[in-house]
């Protein structure tokens, strides 16, 4: 098929790269002109572990193209993906307005039947606008052009994208005919060649789909990170609560580690539209409104200990930090709780030395800069050097199974601040660290 995906962010990348992987015609489409450039050249701007090679391939086969010509887009395809961006506003809210600009410029180009599929997250509604907005202005150019608006959200985790979409473990499409359904089921069969994982349904369900699945998500997140925080008053061990209602299989082990809270461009924003959603027709989700509330207080809990520990005045205290990005695998630094826990420590006067495997680039020139009491280095132990203390942040692989020996060598003093509960307390006092760790009392 020939496809067109308007937006060449995160979403639209990775979906762009496994069409075409898959055979299909595909144009990724994007107003940023530099950024196509670098694609056309083989430079990807965001971090997905095998997106380059996939994208390179693909380029190299002409089965992926890019420009900034989106009328020549529109024109050749059969089926159109909007995956720009819905940045949240100030009330919490999804912004459409990059979602109604392209749907506008669909409209003042069409030129034969297309389905135009919503594949960016937005509240539900958002498909009744943008067949409205196409349709205005079809009327305006006196065409009597049809169309359909699916619903098809997204469910990739950032470091597993490229293998979330090619092995879905259910594709969901909103359809309001049999016709626009069967396109998309057309669409989606070469990825589910031994499971049929396609869940068709209305778009609303579809639209709120995506939105119950994240809240539902950040919901055990919250949920753990309360559980930790009262462990930690009554004196229990949180690790060994997560084991104990884990292996219960209603609830079981994913997502209830506890740790420094949940960031990204998903959990956060989609939480917030959704409760904003609510109140929009009147009802208040306390339950969400919640799990957004412990969330934010929970990203300066690892301060907040290091604080406690060493007082509010850090003046002439050094802190080695491991980890930036929101969570491993990626280069994404959107909500995540390294921002929070670093300019508390900076504002008491500490200063930073700061490893990522990925996310330093985004560290330096957007969310910690101008913070000059903030310096990144290119390994971990280098981080290390003369600190009074470590963080660790995010639990990349190649934290996992470090050399404690050396950490403890590098250190001034052997005090170790664990955001991932990644070790055992057992063991590091035993290594002769001072170890705290969320979730168990000090």
């Amino acid at each position: 098929m020939k496809i067109s995906v308007i937006g060449s962010g995160y979403v639209g990348l990775v979906s762009g790269a496994c069409f075409a992987q898959m055979g299909n015609d595909v144009t990724c489409v994007d107003i940023d002109e530099s950024k196509i450039a670098n694609l056309k050249q083989g430079i990807v701007p965001i971090y997905e572990p095998g997106l380059d090679e996939m994208i390179q391939e693909n380029f190299k086969q002409k089965t992926l193209h890019f420009t900034t010509d989106s009328q020549k887009a529109i024109t050749e395809s059969k089926i159109i993906f909007i995956a720009v961006g819905t940045p949240m506003g100030e009330d919490g809210s999804a912004d459409l307005q990059y979602i109604l600009a392209v749907a506008k410029n669909i409209g003042q180009h069409l030129q034969s039947h297309v389905v135009v599929v919503d594949k960016s997250t937005v509240p539900v509604g958002t498909a009744e606008k943008v067949r409205e907005t196409i349709q205005t202005e079809l009327n305006q150019r006196g065409c009597n052009l049809t169309f359909d608006v699916v619903s098809n959200p997204e469910f990739l985790k950032e470091g597993a994208a490229i293998e979330d979409f090619m092995k879905p473990n259910r594709v969901v499409v909103g359809a309001d005919n049999a016709n626009a359904m069967d396109t998309m089921r057309e669409l989606y069969t070469p990825f589910m060649t031994k499971n049929d994982r396609f869940i068709g349904m209305d778009i609303k369900s579809a639209e709120m789909t995506k939105y119950a699945a994240n809240a539902m998500l950040a919901t055990k997140i919250s949920f753990m990170n309360e559980i930790a925080n009262i462990c930690e008053q009554v004196g229990a061990d949180v690790n060994q609560v997560r084991h104990g209602i884990g292996s219960d299989n209603r609830i079981g082990y994913s997502f209830i580690y506890p740790g420094c809270g949940y960031g990204g461009s998903c959990f956060p924003k989609d939480v917030q539209a959704l409760v904003k959603t609510a109140k929009n027709k009147g009802y208040n989700p306390r339950l969400l409104a919640a799990v957004e509330a412990v969330n934010t207080d929970q990203k300066s809990v690892l301060a907040h200990k290091v604080i406690n520990r060493l007082g509010k005045d850090l003046t002439g205290k050094t802190f080695a930090v491991w980890g930036l990005a929101f969570k491993p695998e990626t280069d994404d630094m959107r909500a995540a709780a390294a921002i929070i826990i670093i300019n508390m420590l900076t504002t008491q006067g500490a200063k930073v030395v700061a490893y990522d495997p990925k996310a330093r680039h985004e560290a330096e020139s957007f969310y910690l800069k101008g913070n000059k009491n903030v310096s990144y280095v290119d390994s971990k132990y280098e981080a290390l050097k003369n600190a009074d203390a470590m963080l660790l942040i995010t639990e990349w692989q190649e934290f996992r199974s470090p050399d404690f020996d050396e950490i403890k060598k590098l250190l001034k003093t052997p005090l170790f601040f664990d955001g991932r509960n990644q070790f055992k307390q057992q063991r590091m006092e035993a290594m002769g660290f001072e170890y705290i760790q969320i979730g168990v009392t000090a």
